[in-house]
């Protein structure tokens, strides 16, 4: 029955997941050509006789253009500094969620993923609204004489960074709530008795026991920025670089499937790293007794 249970779920990644990647490695080990689809076929029957066409020149182009190595470590620096944000802002949250009455934190929880309720392209376009040059934050600031002229904030790395941090904020509030609600209250009581201070307490008990919660949260926040596409390209300027715009252009412009597909396949690899630190700390928080 077990087996059966697990079946299901391994059916669906093997089907949305693995046939994918399967077929998208296909093509990065393929030769561009103009026609449709814009690559050669990986078999080639010519003459009765079967060839294979393996091009790993996909790879070794990545290597040699600075663009695609300067895209990679730019879209993990903004994914970066976007989760530690995150962690940042919804770390406090959370902890407020899980110590607040129980008949008040479903409401709090609701306000949490409301966001969702809305598309998500509308929201981005929301902070179009608000940060441009005559928009609602520069027009308040300049009605109240903060500023005397209007500030530049939509088109620059700000505005991404404030983007990926509203839209994934949520994903970072539920595991930490998840894991915060289930402390033992009894712990924190128990060092007070002993003398602790709350900023002792929480750096001694609280921390490292909600340490799976901000492991699972940054993950969540972490791997889809990496490969964000709509906010830098309506929120971020021309210079704002990351691996989610390289691939539309490979994709899209330039029409070099082969190519892109090797940047995506390279992406996924370098993501497998935080999702195997994630099943490592996730392990090791089951074996403790």
């Amino acid at each position: 029955m077990k087996r059966l249970v697990a079946l299901i779920p391994m059916a669906w990644l093997g089907l949305f997941f693995l046939v994918p990647f399967l077929v998208l490695l296909k093509i990065s080990v393929s030769e561009p050509a103009i026609a449709q689809p814009p690559y050669m076929p990986l078999l080639d029957w010519a003459d009765g006789i079967l060839t294979i066409a393996l091009n790993l020149g996909n790879y070794i182009f990545l290597t040699e253009d600075p663009l695609y190595l300067l895209s990679y470590l730019s879209s993990v620096k903004i994914a970066a500094i976007s989760t530690i944000l995150t962690l940042l802002l919804g770390y406090p949250m959370a902890y407020v969620i899980a110590r607040a009455p129980e008949h008040r934190r479903g409401l709090l929880l609701m306000l949490v993923i409301l966001p969702f309720w809305t598309s998500f392209l509308l929201r981005v376009y929301a902070w179009i609204g608000l940060l441009k040059a005559n928009g609602i934050v520069n027009n308040a600031l300049l009605a109240v004489g903060v500023i005397d002229q209007p500030l530049v904030m939509l088109q620059t790395d700000f505005a991404v960074y404030l983007g990926i941090v509203y839209t994934y904020l949520p994903f970072m509030i539920l595991p930490l709530y998840a894991t915060l609600s289930k402390l033992d209250a009894d712990l924190l009581d128990a060092s007070a008795d002993l003398g602790a201070r709350p900023g002792t307490t929480f750096l001694t008990v609280t921390l490292p026991l909600s340490l799976p919660g901000v492991v699972a949260g940054s993950m969540l926040v972490f791997i889809p920025a990496v490969g964000e596409y709509i906010i830098p390209a309506l929120l971020g300027g021309p210079g704002t670089l990351m691996i989610g715009s390289v691939l539309w252009n490979e994709f899209f412009l330039n029409r070099d499937w082969p190519v892109a597909a090797a940047v995506a396949i390279v992406m996924v690899l370098v993501l497998a790293l935080p999702i195997g630190l994630l099943r490592r700390v996730q392990a090791r928080e089951g074996e403790r007794p």
